[in-house]
């Protein structure tokens, strides 16, 4: 008989590959306690990598924003919530003795959403947005596209030019404003008296336009160049490709700039609601010339400023922030969802 003398003189078999057996390099199962490369053991972290590392520094950079807003924006608003459930009793007579301090709930708020000259006030602001708004969006889009079209050199200068009054204060430009439209030392009065006009921009009649004229003339220059910072991305190969298709410059700035800057518009559209719902320094400046036209609570901030400072109520004032901050929310949701609407 004979024997097999392959490579196995004992007869044993050759192993098979990744069998416990198989000793040959890359083959079997790995010794106890050893991972192989590429794979984390079942209960362990796996360890941070370069990548993992770069996305935490990256995250990092985020930290001092996010401490601000919690201290600056959370904060406030959880002690403002806690307040607006609370009311505040004096116990003796004449503002004399101690406070008490109850739950009420939510009647600040119930008292707030029938607060008359509270919501008289929203819809003077409201009505005031309706012109404002629209006029500092159509002046301001007018000279984005006419920097558009000049020179660079000439845009650059212009470009200062108009954002110079949004660098001014709102108080100092409101205090300069109202110099203006004095009728003893202002030159405004004098101006159209001229022409045989006599204007009162303190009058009832004309106290809004005084401010929208204020408030136009604060907005337009940065409006202004956020919208010509979006004309700048346009790719120019739009412009001369309409070109030679023999589009007018009018045209290429109605059918090609306007539709790319539609973005911005909703968002300088929406800043400007939310400031204007918000009207608070004008009015209470314009009430120290002219107190019997602008009464305390002639916008809603105004009368939350009243009730908070001038009669004490700091727990009602608090629900009424909440409420218009609600009121605030709800408009500018409402108008994104239109504008996004409309552009898809």
């Amino acid at each position: 008989m004979s024997v097999n003398t392959h490579d196995n003189h004992a007869g044993l078999r050759e192993p098979v590959p990744g069998s416990p057996h198989d000793r040959r390099p890359g083959g079997g199962a790995s010794p106890r306690g050893h991972t192989p490369r590429g794979h984390t053991p079942r209960g362990r972290i796996p360890r941070w990598n370069w990548r993992t590392a770069q996305s935490v520094k990256g995250a990092s950079f985020t930290f001092p924003f996010l401490a601000g807003f919690a201290l600056f924006v959370l904060v406030p608003v959880g002690m403002a919530l806690r307040e607006s459930v609370y009311t505040t009793k004096s116990t003796g007579g004449l503002g004399f003795g101690g406070q008490t301090v109850s739950f009420a709930g939510l009647d600040n708020f119930a008292a707030g959403l029938v607060d008359g000259p509270f919501w008289a006030g929203m819809l003077r602001v409201f009505l005031y947005a309706l012109v404002v708004v629209p006029l500092t969006q159509v002046l301001s889009l007018a000279l984005a596209l006419l920097l558009d079209a000049a020179r660079r050199r000439t845009a650059a200068r212009f470009r200062i030019a108009l954002l110079l009054p949004y660098m001014v204060p709102g108080i100092v430009a409101t205090m300069v404003w109202i110099y203006q439209y004095s009728p003893t030392v202002g030159p405004l009065t004098p101006f159209f008296e001229m022409f045989g006009l006599d204007v009162n921009f303190f009058s009832s009649s004309m106290v809004w336009v005084s401010m929208g004229n204020l408030a136009v003339w604060g907005a337009v220059g940065f409006t202004m160049l956020i919208l010509y910072g979006a004309l700048q991305s346009v790719p120019h190969e739009v412009f001369e490709a309409a070109r030679l298709d023999g589009a007018s410059e009018l045209r290429i700035a109605w059918s090609i700039k306007v539709p790319f800057v539609r973005g911005s518009l909703v968002l300088t559209s929406l800043l400007s609601i939310i400031g204007t719902l918000q009207l608070f320094d004008q009015p209470l400046l314009f009430r120290a010339v002219t107190p019997e036209t602008i009464t305390r609570d002639f916008t809603p901030a105004m009368m939350i400023y009243d009730q908070a400072f001038k009669v004490g109520n700091l727990n009602y004032a608090t629900a009424l922030s909440v409420i218009l901050a609600l009121v605030v929310g709800v408009a500018s949701a409402i108008i994104y969802r239109f504008t996004n609407r409309e552009e898809s």
